[in-house]
């Protein structure tokens, strides 16, 4: 899944990004509220993370500028004022939830799986299709009666998305865009080659096959019946 971050304390930016990529997650960062509406203008996000108090536009100058694109991605605000009317402020200004500094990664963590249920509509942090099993807390992955699958990061970071987008037809540009950041400098077709490595790992050894090939179009997680 793919984070935008605009943070504009420099070091703690440095450790959110470092921390959730640990996690699994692709993320994109600024540190400032104008280049931040300039990247959300033209990049879609699983979730996005905005300091309040920024240079050039403020947190919630972002959010009315996210909003006012009619994108509906969940947002997390960071901020270092904790006096109720603040988190009101915050909420009610569109925000899905809202985080004093100084915070624990763990709880930013939660929080952001959270409100990615939310948006998805999954209301368990264990997805599920068939007999395969993703737990979005610890990235335990397991198939066929509890056996467990070791995925590296970026076959994780597939595999949740397509969990996620069940019976859905994603196309490679999805998928790219999704689980690849701006950093990312690969070939073309790194994406088949992600599915081939997936398929490997979920598929092969089972009756009952749950990554497809649209053709023309791209891929579908589902459970043929």
């Amino acid at each position: 899944m793919r984070i935008f971050l605009a943070e504009d304390e420099q070091d703690l930016n440095a450790i959110i990004v470092q921390k959730l990529t640990e996690d699994g997650y692709s993320v994109d960062h600024c540190f400032d509220g104008r280049t931040a509406i300039d990247i959300l203008s033209c990049t879609e996000y699983d979730a996005v993370i905005l300091d309040i108090m920024m240079p050039k536009a403020d947190g919630f100058t972002v959010l009315r500028a996210l909003r006012g694109m009619g994108k509906t991605t969940p947002v997390l605000f960071l901020t270092a004022k904790d006096a109720v009317s603040d988190r009101v402020k915050g909420l009610d200004s569109g925000a899905n939830d809202y985080l004093v500094k100084p915070f624990s990664f763990e709880e930013l963590s939660a929080r952001l799986r959270a409100m990615m249920r939310g948006s998805f509509g999954v209301t368990d942090n264990v997805l599920h299709i068939a007999d395969l099993s993703l737990d979005c807390t610890s990235h335990r992955v397991m198939r066929g009666g509890g056996k467990e699958i070791t995925l590296s990061a970026k076959e994780y970071a597939m595999l949740e998305y397509f969990m996620y987008n069940q019976g859905r037809v994603l196309s490679r540009e999805m998928i790219e865009d999704h689980v690849w950041n701006f950093d990312y400098e690969g070939g073309t077709n790194v994406v088949d080659v992600y599915i081939s490595y997936l398929r490997k790992k979920i598929d092969d050894g089972y009756d009952k096959k749950l990554i497809h090939t649209v053709r023309g179009r791209g891929y579908i997680m589902r459970e043929e019946i």
